[in-house]
Protein backbone atom coordinates (compact mmCIF):
# COMPACT_ATOMS: atom_id res chain seq x y z
CA UNK A 1 0.00 0.00 0.00
CA UNK A 2 1.47 3.29 -1.20
CA UNK A 3 -0.17 5.84 1.48
CA UNK A 4 1.42 9.61 2.32
CA UNK A 5 0.46 12.27 4.74
CA UNK A 6 -0.88 15.07 1.92
CA UNK A 7 -2.60 17.27 4.63
CA UNK A 8 -3.25 18.12 8.29
CA UNK A 9 -5.42 20.64 9.72
CA UNK A 10 -4.51 23.39 12.62
CA UNK A 11 -7.04 25.74 13.24
CA UNK A 12 -6.22 29.75 13.64
CA UNK A 13 -7.72 32.07 15.71
CA UNK A 14 -5.93 35.17 13.78
CA UNK A 15 -5.12 34.03 10.06
CA UNK A 16 -2.72 37.25 9.55
CA UNK A 17 -0.67 36.17 12.59
CA UNK A 18 -0.68 32.17 12.24
CA UNK A 19 -0.01 33.30 8.25
CA UNK A 20 3.05 35.57 9.83
CA UNK A 21 4.52 32.90 11.88
CA UNK A 22 4.01 29.73 9.32
CA UNK A 23 5.75 31.76 6.32
CA UNK A 24 8.01 34.48 7.94
CA UNK A 25 9.23 32.37 11.13
CA UNK A 26 9.03 28.83 9.86
CA UNK A 27 10.14 29.30 6.33
CA UNK A 28 7.32 27.64 5.02
CA UNK A 29 5.67 28.35 1.63
CA UNK A 30 1.76 29.75 0.98
CA UNK A 31 0.42 27.20 -1.00
CA UNK A 32 -3.34 28.66 -0.92
CA UNK A 33 -4.90 31.70 0.66
CA UNK A 34 -8.59 31.05 0.64
CA UNK A 35 -11.45 32.97 2.11
CA UNK A 36 -15.20 31.92 2.51
CA UNK A 37 -18.39 33.66 4.57
CA UNK A 38 -15.73 35.65 6.76
CA UNK A 39 -13.37 33.06 7.19
CA UNK A 40 -10.12 31.84 5.78
CA UNK A 41 -8.34 28.87 5.13
CA UNK A 42 -3.94 28.91 4.80
CA UNK A 43 -2.59 26.20 3.27
CA UNK A 44 1.33 26.19 4.09
CA UNK A 45 4.31 23.92 3.56
CA UNK A 46 7.61 22.95 3.37
CA UNK A 47 8.74 24.06 -0.39
CA UNK A 48 10.91 21.20 -1.21
CA UNK A 49 8.20 19.05 0.42
CA UNK A 50 5.27 19.86 -2.19
CA UNK A 51 3.15 16.78 -1.31
CA UNK A 52 2.79 17.74 2.27
CA UNK A 53 0.74 20.68 3.73
CA UNK A 54 -0.31 22.42 6.81
CA UNK A 55 -4.12 23.71 6.53
CA UNK A 56 -4.31 26.35 9.25
CA UNK A 57 -8.63 26.51 9.42
CA UNK A 58 -10.87 28.37 11.27
CA UNK A 59 -12.41 26.28 14.32
CA UNK A 60 -15.50 27.55 13.62
CA UNK A 61 -15.82 26.51 10.11
CA UNK A 62 -18.01 22.93 10.53
CA UNK A 63 -21.22 23.86 10.75
CA UNK A 64 -21.88 20.62 13.06
CA UNK A 65 -20.03 22.40 16.36
CA UNK A 66 -21.86 23.65 18.39
CA UNK A 67 -21.84 27.33 20.36
CA UNK A 68 -20.82 25.59 23.57
CA UNK A 69 -18.43 23.36 21.83
CA UNK A 70 -16.64 26.35 20.69
CA UNK A 71 -16.76 28.30 23.08
CA UNK A 72 -14.45 25.18 24.76
CA UNK A 73 -12.70 24.87 21.72
CA UNK A 74 -11.60 29.06 22.12
CA UNK A 75 -11.14 28.13 26.02
CA UNK A 76 -8.38 25.09 25.02
CA UNK A 77 -6.08 27.07 21.78
CA UNK A 78 -6.52 29.84 24.17
CA UNK A 79 -4.28 27.32 27.14
CA UNK A 80 -2.68 25.66 23.82
CA UNK A 81 -4.54 22.21 24.81
CA UNK A 82 -6.53 21.89 21.51
CA UNK A 83 -4.34 20.89 18.94
CA UNK A 84 -0.25 20.16 17.88
CA UNK A 85 2.09 19.15 15.41
CA UNK A 86 5.36 17.72 15.86
CA UNK A 87 8.17 19.17 12.90
CA UNK A 88 11.83 17.98 12.30
CA UNK A 89 14.72 20.12 11.19
CA UNK A 90 17.97 18.88 10.80
CA UNK A 91 19.26 22.29 12.87
CA UNK A 92 17.66 22.17 15.71
CA UNK A 93 19.72 25.22 17.37
CA UNK A 94 19.51 27.01 14.40
CA UNK A 95 15.74 26.72 13.88
CA UNK A 96 15.01 27.52 17.89
CA UNK A 97 16.86 30.35 17.68
CA UNK A 98 15.12 31.59 14.95
CA UNK A 99 11.95 31.50 16.70
CA UNK A 100 13.39 33.03 19.57
CA UNK A 101 14.48 35.76 17.32
CA UNK A 102 10.76 36.11 15.87
CA UNK A 103 9.58 36.30 19.20
CA UNK A 104 7.65 32.70 19.68
CA UNK A 105 6.47 31.45 22.62
CA UNK A 106 8.63 29.12 23.72
CA UNK A 107 7.84 26.11 25.93
CA UNK A 108 10.48 23.97 26.18
CA UNK A 109 14.26 24.94 25.11
CA UNK A 110 16.38 22.02 22.98
CA UNK A 111 16.24 19.06 25.24
CA UNK A 112 17.73 15.68 25.21
CA UNK A 113 14.81 13.57 25.85
CA UNK A 114 14.47 10.33 27.44
CA UNK A 115 12.86 8.55 24.63
CA UNK A 116 15.66 9.14 22.45
CA UNK A 117 15.04 12.59 20.74
CA UNK A 118 16.45 15.65 20.92
CA UNK A 119 13.32 18.52 20.51
CA UNK A 120 12.41 21.87 21.69
CA UNK A 121 8.59 22.92 21.93
CA UNK A 122 7.09 26.30 20.97
CA UNK A 123 3.25 27.63 20.73
CA UNK A 124 1.92 29.26 17.48
CA UNK A 125 -0.28 32.38 18.04
CA UNK A 126 -3.38 30.41 18.35
CA UNK A 127 -1.84 28.51 21.26
CA UNK A 128 -1.02 25.21 18.68
CA UNK A 129 1.71 23.42 20.50
CA UNK A 130 4.84 22.72 18.55
CA UNK A 131 7.77 20.19 18.98
CA UNK A 132 10.00 20.14 16.77
CA UNK A 133 12.76 17.27 16.43
CA UNK A 134 16.04 17.01 15.76
CA UNK A 135 17.16 14.50 12.77
CA UNK A 136 20.06 12.41 13.45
Amino acid sequence: MDVTIHASFLPHSDPDASLAFYRDCLGFEVRHDVGYDGMRWITVGPADQPGTSLVLQPPAADPGVTEAERRTIDEMMAKGTYAGIILATADLDGTFARLRAEGAEIVQNPTEQPYGVRDCAVRDPAGNLLRIEELR
